[in-house]
């Protein structure tokens, strides 16, 4: 027999013989992303049932999904057959270089980690952070999933969001809401506070306490600037803000 046949088919035996191997791993491959899931479910449930801020629970599942995908790689190779001895040895060596470039994960993870602490926000809130509003729909080990008011997705790394400033609208149940009506220039300002204060203590949105208040804001050759300050409740804000815009205009316009 020719050295090159001998040596193909010593392969092929080699080849035949290591394809259990491969099947194994093929078999805990499915029952291992199978079982990931199926913890992930009851994991879910156990943290839905100890109540546990909702916050924290996506937090917490990606975290220990991360942890299980780990555990299964480490064990497809083994049953692969490469030594996971010098394979975690390996692994550890890299570790370093690999810390090195992904510095920026890390700091997002970090981040993460932070804002699960110090809960600036939760899920179910409406912020205001590196110039986007809107509700916080998941936060993630490494970033944070908000919904603007345009129904537009945004993924914030947690690095950024933890060191950056942060405007939290859902915090207090209250808020002041402020708008400015610009009108022309008339004599007729007392009369145009006075119907706007009525207008604002007969809509239910607005709260009697603190008071409502109407100042002039600004005065010019031309025109004059009111601001109109009320406090409403959160979710009431963008209706009450359009109600006074619309009644500034219709008030002003009754008294020509």
């Amino acid at each position: 027999m020719k050295k090159t046949d001998y040596l193909l088919s010593k392969y092929i035996e080699a080849l035949i013989d290591y394809i259990p191997n491969v099947v194994g791993a093929l078999v805990i491959l499915a029952l291992g992303l199978w079982l990931i899931r199926l913890l992930k479910k009851i994991a879910q449930r156990v943290f839905l049932k100890k109540r546990i801020d909702p916050t924290s629970i996506s937090f917490l599942l990606d975290g220990i999904i991360w942890a299980l995908r780990a555990l299964l790689f480490v064990t497809i190779a083994s049953k692969l057959g490469i030594e996971t001895t010098s394979f975690v040895a390996v692994l550890g060596a890299m570790s370093l270089a690999i810390g090195l470039s992904l510095q920026g994960s890390l700091a997002n993870f970090a981040g993460g980690v932070l804002i699960i602490l110090f809960k600036p926000f939760r899920i179910g809130d409406v912020i205001e952070a590196q110039a986007e509003v809107g509700k916080v729909l998941e936060i993630h080990i490494f970033s944070t999933k908000i919904v603007s008011y345009q129904n537009q997705v945004i993924y914030i790394p947690n690095g950024i969001l933890s060191n950056g400033k942060i405007k939290n609208y859902s915090q207090n149940k209250l808020r002041k809401t402020e708008v400015l009506i610009q009108t022309p220039l008339s004599k007729n300002s007392q009369v145009f506070i006075e119907k706007m204060q009525e207008l604002l203590l007969a809509n239910d949105l607005i709260l009697r306490k603190p008071d409502p208040r109407i100042l002039i804001k600004e005065v010019l050759d031309t025109k004059m600037t009111y601001n109109v300050q009320v406090w409403v409740e959160n979710h009431n804000h963008t209706e009450v803000s359009s109600f006074i815009l619309q009644k500034g205009k219709e008030v002003f316009a009754a008294l020509d």
